[in-house]
């Protein structure tokens, strides 16, 4: 047992990675044997080789590339062709790429590589060439799923950062559109981009996000989905502290206000930073929309969104604890439809919350073409049944449709959990005090959130603490009076329009 823990021990050490940042050499022997080995050629399958001799030269080359995620036919018309056929003097007129990278340790090879380059080593030279050659496969452009949107662009982030760039560059056509990239993961390095308009953003709000990017200390980041929680300030909370979305029109006017998106490959999404409060409730479709009807969408919205986290706690509150609030006809009502349910109210509205949880996760998580079928089957069929059986009360049925259907009108995926997990909470407030219960909660719940920061702009900013804004807080202006950019921010350039006589 002792030797088998001992060889345990040793292979484990065995098996910790390497460092390879040894340098290139000139002999292309070498080069090429430890390139075999780092990549174990012969066992790994899509890991290829070619060896050539160049016209232009007369020098012993090899060539290394993962044949899957490379454009074969751009190998071989702009590097082995011309190798082959050119005459130049230096590879740089011989190779026909738009991208020649000189490289000179294996550390590097082994990054490029594993990006969809195709390293080239040369006889006599210790640096390696790198060439861009990558053709990672992706979905096509289509539209957004979670944000779908009647008036206006209807184009979506797919799964390509260069892709995403584009339709990010094609918006904003801005000479000071940065794009910045870090490397982030120790095992699988992979690219973040962030992008951010240079004469507008806030240097200490982007030194912040560049500093929580290099403390990422993980074997890899495969999206922004996982990169947002590695660069989150509180991750126990239940408010989000970064704003995800799809659209890239969404991306574009952020990055018009002197915000910061990042982006990734494999992520059909982006992240904006900094966020507040009020940014989960704007959807771009209502800057789309005429004045009054984008407002009164906003409208709804916020009254959805009081609804969805209020209606049951308060319905719980009143009926357990303060009926004399009630009209005696809807208390006899009330009490006449629970005459024969054997359950407390309070248990009544979590079976109806958490089968409506259910249900909704259901839909998500089963096929396409069933997910109708669950709806109507849950929402109907099960409902009847139980109030038939005496389980729950009508009433119930009726509050918990309301709280459940209202809280599809906040489509913003982040703020859509917060508001679930908020209105257990009121349930539970409201089931022990009453609406003394609920007020103290809602009291608890707004404290916690005015305290919260994300990269260091209050949460409920601009309106508290109070900035100069574009009016597009809670309900916008008409959008030839926006005059502000946001003052949360402190961008370097607050005012939009330079005309004097705007007011």
């Amino acid at each position: 047992m002792f030797h088998f823990f001992k060889k345990a021990k040793k292979a484990n050490t065995q098996s910790k990675p390497q460092k390879n940042n040894d340098p290139i050499r000139s002999s292309l022997k070498h080069n090429t044997e430890h390139i075999k080995q780092l990549f174990s050629y012969g066992t790994n399958k899509d890991f290829s080789y070619r060896d050539l001799i160049a016209k232009y030269n007369q020098k012993e080359m090899s060539l290394f590339y993962y044949s899957s995620i490379v454009n074969g036919d751009k190998i071989y018309e702009a590097i082995i062709r011309p190798l082959l056929e050119a005459e130049g003097n230096e590879l740089k007129n011989v190779v026909t790429v738009e991208s020649l990278t000189e490289i000179k340790d294996f550390d590097e090879v082994i990054e490029h590589i594993n990006s969809g380059k195709a390293i080239l080593f040369q006889e006599g030279t210790a640096i390696a060439f790198s060439i861009d050659v990558a053709q990672f496969q992706f979905r096509s452009i289509g539209k957004a799923e979670n944000e779908s949107a009647i008036k206006g662009p209807q184009e979506a982030f797919t799964e390509s950062l260069n892709v995403n760039i584009s339709l990010v560059r094609k918006r904003v056509h801005d000479k000071q559109l940065i794009t910045e990239s870090k490397q982030v993961g120790k095992r699988s390095k992979s690219e973040v981009n962030f992008l951010y308009v240079s004469d507008l953003v806030n240097d200490d709000i982007l030194n912040n996000l560049k500093k929580r990017l290099d403390e990422i200390n993980t074997d890899s980041v495969r999206n922004v989905e996982l990169l947002e929680q590695y660069i989150e300030e509180r991750p126990y909370s239940i408010f989000p502290s970064i704003h995800y979305t799809e659209r890239p029109d969404k991306a574009a006017s952020y990055l018009e206000d002197g915000y910061i998106i990042i982006l990734m490959d494999n992520s059909a999404a982006c992240l904006v930073v900094p966020v507040t409060f009020w940014s989960f409730f704007h959807a771009q479709e209502d800057r789309y929309l005429r004045f009054l009807y984008g407002n009164f969408t906003r409208a709804i919205r916020l009254f959805a969104f009081y609804l969805t986290t209020m209606i049951s706690a308060t319905y719980v509150g009143i009926t357990n604890f303060h009926s004399e609030m009630l009209p005696p006809d809807l208390l006899l009502a009330i009490t006449a439809s629970r005459e024969r349910v054997p359950f407390p109210l309070i248990f009544e509205v979590l079976i109806m919350e958490v089968a409506f949880e259910l249900i909704r996760e259901a839909g998500i998580r089963i096929p396409n073409p069933l997910g109708p079928t669950i709806g109507i089957v849950g929402a109907l069929i099960l409902g009847q049944a139980a109030v038939e059986a005496n389980i729950i009360s009508p009433i119930i049925v009726i509050v918990a449709a309301v709280s459940g259907l209202t809280s599809f009108a906040i489509a913003d995926v982040s703020i859509n959990f917060t508001v679930r997990i908020t209105r257990f909470i009121f349930i539970a407030a409201a089931g022990t005090y009453g609406m003394f219960g609920l007020a103290g909660a809602f009291l608890v719940w707004f404290m916690y959130a005015a305290s919260l920061k994300s990269f260091g702009v209050p949460f409920f900013s601009p309106l508290a603490p109070y900035f100069k804004s574009p009016g597009d807080t809670v309900f916008r202006k008409a959008i030839k009076n926006e005059i502000w950019r946001p003052g949360n921010l402190l961008p370097k350039d607050l005012r939009k329009k330079r005309d004097s006589t705007s007011k």
